[in-house]
């Protein structure tokens, strides 16, 4: 099951003094807005994603659609599709991406330690 590209979304107090460490560390800004409270990192192939205020815990982050340096990608499991092998599996995604749509979605899992794992794609659903 490929969930598409990966990056850790860290919960900060700081965003800003959050940024200078990391910058510390190699990282370099790739996106976001920091006077809106979040900002895309990467170092190489990693990648992590500042949040102030927006996230109640770090969680993992899947891009379905993106590659590393989120450029869309020519084909891709659907968010939608992911859902229903998901629940298939016997998880339960809460909140849920609406089935009925079409476009850029989200859904979320907690693993068993209540790690929020976050499946967010938002690129359009891949023509058949």
């Amino acid at each position: 099951m490929d969930l598409g590209n990966f990056s850790v979304s860290l919960a900060v107090k700081d965003i800003a003094a959050s940024r200078a460490f990391y910058e510390k560390l190699g990282f370099r800004a790739r996106g976001g807005d920091q006077a809106k409270n979040w900002l895309v990192l990467q170092n190489g192939s990693a990648t992590i994603g500042l949040f102030q205020g927006m996230f109640p815990k770090n969680t993992l982050t899947f891009n379905p659609g993106w590659d590393s340096a989120a450029k869309p990608l020519p084909s891709f499991t659907d968010v939608r599709e992911l859902q229903r092998r998901f629940r298939d599996l016997g998880l339960t995604p809460s909140p849920a991406a609406d089935e009925n749509s079409t476009g850029p979605a989200f859904l979320m899992l907690i693993d068993p330690d209540g790690n929020p794992v976050l499946i967010d794609q938002h690129v359009p659903k891949p023509a058949k």
